[in-house]
């Protein structure tokens, strides 16, 4: 089976989340992909929302697919007294230990994070435990794609110049390096832009309804911004 993992912060998730889940889905027929809230992210400013009330908005936004999977790999665990820093090479290494031998990993991220995987905890490992599926966007090229890779797996500049006029987009496959391009999926607004438009009433577009309901009820990002 091809399996993916999309962990992040979703704070809130949004349907630019959910579109790229469906396209990584039907680009490479994922029977199953994890939703995996990060409890601690080492990479970005800290959630503005609990652990808890972001897992709840993934079950929600998730629910009406069988094949989106919300999960508690990363949740904070009740005996620690300070929450651990959740590092993807750690989920992605502790999910495969329940692998079939055909199964295979799909690891899903959005390149404005992908541009600084190279600083990720053991960053080629990573490249060796799955595939990636990248979320592109207007202003990207192959050739930026390419220079993010950890410098052991970078190509050289004389190899990626000629595709810096290409599009973000198709597959990149390098020694030790398999990704897939999206670039019909990004949502041109951020999360802090997405949690501002909450606060003014306005983001309700961007969100599920079931999860905008929640916020409402909750009362999330009321007054506290990222």
């Amino acid at each position: 089976m091809n399996i993916g993992l999309f962990g992040g912060t979703f704070d809130p998730i949004h349907n630019g989340h959910i579109a790229l889940a469906r396209a990584a889905q039907e680009r490479c027929n994922l029977g199953v992909i994890y939703f995996v809230p990060a409890s601690v992210p080492p990479h970005k400013q800290q959630p503005v929302a609990s652990f808890i009330h972001r897992y709840a908005m993934v079950a929600l936004a998730t629910r009406d697919d069988k094949n989106f999977v919300p999960s508690l790999m990363e949740a904070p665990q009740a005996s620690a007294k300070k929450p651990a820093v959740n590092y993807s090479i750690d989920t992605i290494q502790e999910l495969k230990r329940n692998f079939k031998k055909s199964d295979r990993l799909f690891f899903l991220i959005g390149i404005d994070a992908f541009k600084d995987i190279a600083k990720w905890r053991e960053s080629e490992a990573l490249f060796r435990e799955c595939a990636f599926m990248v979320a592109s966007r207007p202003g990207y090229s192959l050739a930026d794609v390419a220079n993010s890779l950890p410098e052991a797996l970078r190509p050289k500049q004389s190899i990626t110049a000629p595709f810096k006029k290409q599009s973000a987009s198709g597959d990149l496959v390098l020694p030790g390096v398999t990704m897939h391009l999206l670039d019909n999926v990004h949502q041109k607004i951020s999360a802090t832009e997405i949690r501002e438009a909450i606060r003014r009433r306005r983001a309700t577009k961007f969100l599920d309804a079931t999860v905008a309901a929640y916020i409402k009820k909750t009362g999330l990002y009321a007054q506290q911004l990222a």
